[in-house]
């Protein structure tokens, strides 16, 4: 009972990073814009929380602060690529580089430090005295239940249910066919890019604010790159983006209560449980039938820049 107790309490903490991560992204593409440079943003979310809490010791307010830096780095990589219409690959790229460039040398003055201020689990009445899922759910911090419970369902709503989304949906489809309807398509793009940025930073600052308290170089670990994979997997939806994220979290604790209870299996594997998914989560849709292929297709105009005077 305590060994799934733990199990599923550590999954929805390391699932919560991939799944805010994963949330961002969907954002963006759902609009038509690939952004790549997840990594570089979930890095700079990382060291601003934790140098803002350093500074001030309210983890509150480094979340916000990532946020904050997220929004204007993806400001800036939504107006080259949406405005300016520049390679939205290459300028992911640039931005994974410059970011985790950037984070690792101002990290410097933080790397083995722990965080001064973190999130703590927040208790709730009766839920949390349920055996196993209870516990390991109800029993988490606010982020938590942000990730797992209003994010998704939000978005969802906001996606599928709303004018305003089907407006979003239709920039991301067939953005000339929006654009002859009135609808404001770069506009619609940037904006959503910006806000996909900001919460894949948020996730660099739950990573060390929540999950893992303190800075390390190369902290991040590859997991942009993964969200991005889940966003894939999930068909660009928000709620499946969630559940792959805490999959992986899943996968994740695995690994760790392997290494914990001296599973006789080799660390590295266990360690790298989380990129062996993504392989095969990847190939998934490949192989399966024809619906589930048609269910995870890509917005018909991802990737590509809109000019107006091509239609």
């Amino acid at each position: 009972m305590d060994l799934l107790t733990g199990l599923f309490t550590t999954a929805f903490l390391a699932g919560g990073v991939l799944a805010l991560a994963a949330l961002g992204e969907v954002l963006a593409e759902r609009v038509g814009v690939v952004n790549l440079g997840v990594e570089g943003l979930m890095a700079m979310g990382a060291i601003t929380a934790i140098a803002t809490v350093a500074a001030v010791p309210s983890p509150t307010l480094g979340f916000l602060a990532a946020l904050a830096v997220g929004a204007l780095f993806g400001a800036v990589f939504a107006g080259a690529t949406v405005f300016l219409r520049a390679n939205q690959v290459l300028c992911g790229l640039a931005l994974t580089l410059m970011g985790t460039g950037l984070a690792s040398t101002f990290g410097k003055a933080y790397s083995g430090m722990p965080a001064r201020a973190t999130f703590e689990g927040i208790e709730i009445p009766l839920l949390s005295s349920l055996p196993i899922f209870g516990k390991a759910f109800f029993s988490q911090n606010v982020l938590v239940y942000l990730i797992y419970l209003i994010l998704p369902i939000g978005l969802s709503y906001l996606m599928f249910y709303t004018r305003h989304g089907m407006n979003m949906r239709a920039v991301g489809e067939n953005p000339a066919a929006a654009d002859a309807a009135g609808i404001p398509v770069n506009l619609i793009r940037f904006a959503y890019v910006t806000a996909g940025s900001a919460l894949a930073a948020g996730a660099g600052a739950y990573l060390t604010l929540a999950f893992v308290p303190g800075w390390s170089d190369g902290v991040i670990a590859g997991r942009g790159w993964i969200a991005v994979a889940l966003v894939i997997f999930a068909g660009y939806r928000p709620i499946p983006a969630v559940l792959s994220g805490l999959l992986f979290g899943f996968i994740t604790a695995l690994g760790f209560v392997g290494q914990a209870r001296g599973w006789p299996i080799a660390p590295a594997f266990l360690s790298m449980l989380p990129y062996l998914g993504t392989i095969a989560f990847i190939i998934v849709p490949v192989i399966a039938w024809q619906r589930m292929r048609r269910l995870m297709a890509a917005p018909a105009a991802l990737g590509e820049p809109y000019y107006r005077s091509v239609r």
